[in-house]
C-alpha cells in the first residue's frame, strides 16, 4: 500500500463512539466447530470488534473462561450482547453484568420479541437503551429499519442504530431494501449497521453500497464449510461494496443509453 492509498484508508476509518477501527466488519463468535476455527475466521475477517453473548459465555463454567482467554488474546474489542433477553429489565440487568465481567461500557442491545422471528421488541429496546446510556453505557441496539424507532433511539442517546437486513440466521440478505435506504438518507451522518439476517457476501457488499457505516456478520461464517475462507471474502465484500459507494454509484435507468455516443456516427447508403 502506497502513501497516497494508507492515508485513504485512515482517512476512512470506521469511527464507534469515538474510537476509530480499520475494519467495517464485526464478527459474531457463536456456532463455529471449534475455537481454533474461530480463531481463524476472526483473523481472517480482519475484524477489530467480536460480540459475545454473556449468557451462553458464562453459562460454560470454566468453558467460558477458557473462551474468554480465547478472544481476549486475539487483540480485538469485545462487544457483549445481551442476546435471549425478553423484556428490558432482563436486558439491564444483563448489561450490567457484562460491564463488570468484560469490563467495557459498551453493549449490543437486544431485547427480543417473537421466538420464530427474533424480531426486536422496539418498545422495550427503547426503554433498555434510555436507562443504559443514563448509566453510562454505549449502546449498539439492535433493531428493525424502522424509521420512527431509529429516531426514539437517537433521541436517547444512542450514537450508533443496528438495524436488521432479515430475521437472525435466515441469510436472506437486505429484504427491505427501500426502508434501509430512506434510513441512510434520513441519517447521513448517524453510524448505521446492518445486524442479521447477512448470508452471502454479496449481501454484505450490497449493504455497504447503499451507504451503510458497516456489517454484523455470525452464522454465514460460523456455519460456512470453510470458516475462515468464508471471512476473508465478507472482508473483501465489504473493502469493495465501500469503494463502490465512495466512488460513486452510477443511477439505475429505465431506458438503454449507449455507453458510445452516436452523434457523428457516420451513415452510408449504398444505393
Amino acid at each position: 500500500m502506497n502513501v497516497r492509498d494508507q492515508a485513504l484508508h485512515e482517512a476512512d476509518g470506521l469511527s464507534l463512539y469515538g474510537e476509530r477501527l480499520a475494519s467495517r466488519i464485526l464478527l459474531g463468535t457463536a456456532g463455529y466447530p471449534s475455537p481454533a476455527i474461530l480463531a481463524d475466521a476472526v483473523r481472517a475477517s480482519s475484524a477489530d470488534i467480536v460480540t459475545v453473548s454473556l449468557r451462553r459465555e458464562t453459562a460454560g463454567g470454566r468453558v467460558g473462561e477458557r473462551f474468554i482467554e480465547l478472544i481476549r488474546g486475539l487483540g480485538v474489542k469485545v462487544l457483549p450482547n445481551t442476546a435471549g433477553c425478553r423484556t428490558a429489565r432482563d436486558a439491564i440487568t444483563t448489561a450490567m453484568m457484562a460491564r463488570e465481567l468484560f469490563a467495557t461500557d459498551w453493549v449490543k442491545l437486544e431485547v427480543i420479541a417473537n421466538d420464530d422471528t427474533l424480531q426486536p421488541d422496539v418498545f422495550g429496546l427503547v426503554e433498555a437503551a434510555e436507562t443504559l446510556v443514563r448509566e453510562g453505557f454505549k449502546v449498539f441496539p439492535y433493531t428493525t429499519e424502522d424509521l420512527s424507532v431509529a429516531e426514539r433511539l437517537q433521541r436517547v442517546g444512542c450514537e450508533v442504530i443496528m438495524p436488521w437486513g432479515s430475521p437472525i440466521g435466515t441469510g436472506r440478505g437486505l429484504v427491505n431494501v427501500a426502508a434501509l435506504r430512506t434510513l441512510r438518507a434520513y441519517f447521513p451522518n448517524a453510524t448505521l449497521v446492518i445486524d442479521a439476517g447477512i448470508g452471502a457476501p454479496s449481501h454484505a457488499s450490497f449493504a455497504m453500497e447503499l451507504g451503510y457505516d458497516a456489517v454484523l456478520l455470525n452464522t454465514a461464517v460460523a456455519k460456512a464449510a470453510d470458516p475462515a475462507r468464508m471471512a476473508a471474502a465478507f472482508a473483501a465484500a465489504v473493502k469493495a461494496g465501500r469503494a463502490a459507494h465512495l466512488a460513486g454509484l452510477m443511477p439505475e435507468r429505465d431506458m438503454a443509453v449507449p455507453s458510445t455516443p452516436v452523434v457523428g456516427t457516420p451513415f452510408f447508403d449504398l444505393e
